[in-house]
């Protein structure tokens, strides 16, 4: 936020008494003139002079004008501008650093809500993955374990969408389901993976190739 004009007045004038280039006790001269020698309007000047006046730097009176009153004055006014100007700043860079922030956690859900979107919808008709059947060997060593204590996925590539027993059919089967003898088994996986389960089902014993 750019500081206003008669501030930057308020602001010279103190600087050059706290330096002590005025002196206390000298007046200064009256609106007119300081208002041409800052480029100002008098209106400014008068709100320089009353802020000033404020703050115990100057006096102002009636047909006497403005007189320095107090070189530690102006050097408290010029500390507390300073510090005001940094609490501002640092407001300001609150403010940017919470816009930022709210930027970010729009995106944030955007992409979320992308991700979402493309795990949920379902793949075009040519890039399904296809659908695999197997029958668990009576001599299988996994016949009773269930599908969790197997780590199924992690060994074959595979996902097992249902287990069709007898004329029942398990669909999306838990980790907790077991695999009996003669389960026919239903994942999906790529092409690989068919060839995979078929190895891992076999019995420990069982050749796996002919």
């Amino acid at each position: 936020m750019p500081i206003p004009q008669y501030m930057r007045i308020a602001m010279d004038l103190s600087s050059r008494v706290a330096s002590g280039e005025i002196q206390e006790g000298r007046k200064i001269s009256g609106r007119s003139m300081l208002s041409s020698q800052y480029h100002v309007s008098p209106e400014t000047v008068r709100k320089a002079m009353g802020l000033l006046d404020d703050m115990k730097v100057v006096e102002i009176k009636e047909k006497s004008g403005v007189t320095i009153l107090s070189a530690e004055n102006a050097r408290l006014f010029l500390a507390k501008f300073d510090t005001q100007r940094e609490q501002q700043s640092l407001r300001e860079r609150l403010q940017a650093l919470a816009e930022q922030q709210q930027a970010l956690s729009r995106e944030l859900t955007e992409v979320c809500g992308k991700l979402l979107l493309a795990q949920t919808t379902p793949l075009p008709a040519e890039k399904r993955l296809p659908n695999y059947e197997i029958e668990v060997p009576a001599d299988s060593d996994k016949v009773g374990r269930s599908i969790g204590s197997l780590h199924f996925w992690q060994a074959t590539g595979a996902t097992i969408i249902a287990i069709r027993r007898r004329q029942n059919t398990i669909l999306s089967p838990g980790p907790y389901a077991e695999l009996l003898a003669g389960d026919i088994v239903v994942f999906v996986g790529a092409a690989e993976a068919a060839r995979a389960v078929e190895l891992f089902l076999r019995s420990a014993g069982q050749p796996q190739g002919e």
